[in-house]
């Protein structure tokens, strides 16, 4: 199947990283500092596929293209890897883990049955692992990790009974938060970052018992935020100020009264 527009794109990428006449910016950049902008685009495509606006999907997928083709050209520069070569790795593999799909004496399957299936290849393929929770499951958002690692551990049998018992542990750590809040206002950053991070880890095991994803709970507290905020800066700018001119209680009772509406 001929595919001239991509064709076209990874000759554009290909110009952009001219040695001689490619841009200067596309030459900087190398695998690890391109990283946030795979995980900036890839953001973006959820909120456009959140918003169900297909003309904005097909333009974010477009901006997740352009960072794998630029991985994959970076790859072939170095003689690495290909883009051919990466295609090759991935279709091997979806044949492999599908074979209720390629396999013709292969049962017919139910969703959960393709995914415990897909597991239990996975770990042939990849070897008995050391520890039953590894790093790997670090390799996503810090709240979506530890969202991960609750649910892994709870398969190990390593868990709070119930949402209760968690509950505890967020007031325990919310405590030891506290205690490294002298009234002095001085304090040691380490120490307070260490317990931050405590607490953050086990609200998201909160989350999770009781049948939330955090990532998707802040996700939405932080659109929530935005959208009230916008409408306090409509209310001052019908006030005829700006937001650094309008006193921060002002701005609160703004708030409150967007709050209830």
């Amino acid at each position: 199947m001929s595919r001239p527009e991509l064709d076209r794109c990874i000759e554009v990428i290909k110009s952009l990283r001219h040695p001689k006449t490619g841009c200067p910016w596309d030459l900087e950049q190398t695998h690890e500092s391109l990283l946030k902008y795979l995980i900036e685009e890839a953001y973006e495509f959820v909120e456009a596929v959140e918003k169900q606006d297909p003309e904005h999907m097909e333009e974010e997928i477009g901006d997740v293209l352009f960072q794998v083709l630029l991985h994959t050209n970076m790859g072939e520069e170095s003689g690495k890897f290909t883009l051919e070569s990466a295609a090759r790795k991935l279709a091997d593999k979806l044949i492999r883990r599908h074979p209720h799909v390629f396999n013709q004496d292969s049962n017919p399957l139910t969703s959960e049955e393709v995914v415990e299936n897909w597991q239990k290849i996975k770990n042939v393929e990849k070897g008995e692992k050391k520890y039953s929770i590894d790093e790997k499951l670090l390799h996503a958002p810090a709240l979506e990790s530890a969202f991960k690692i609750g649910k892994k551990s709870t398969t190990v049998n390593f868990d709070w009974e119930d949402y209760q018992q968690v509950v505890m542990k967020v007031e325990e750590e919310w405590q030891e938060v506290k205690e490294e809040l002298p009234p002095t206002g001085k304090f040691n950053n380490e120490r307070v970052k260490e317990e931050i991070g405590d607490l953050l880890f086990s609200v998201a095991q909160l989350a999770r018992h009781l049948g939330l994803n955090p990532e998707e709970c802040l996700r939405d507290a932080n659109k929530k935020f935005i959208g009230r905020f916008k409408k306090v800066e409509d209310l001052v700018k019908e006030s005829g100020r700006t937001l650094p001119e309008t006193p921060q209680q002002e701005l609160e009772d703004y708030w409150i009264k967007v709050k209830r509406k």
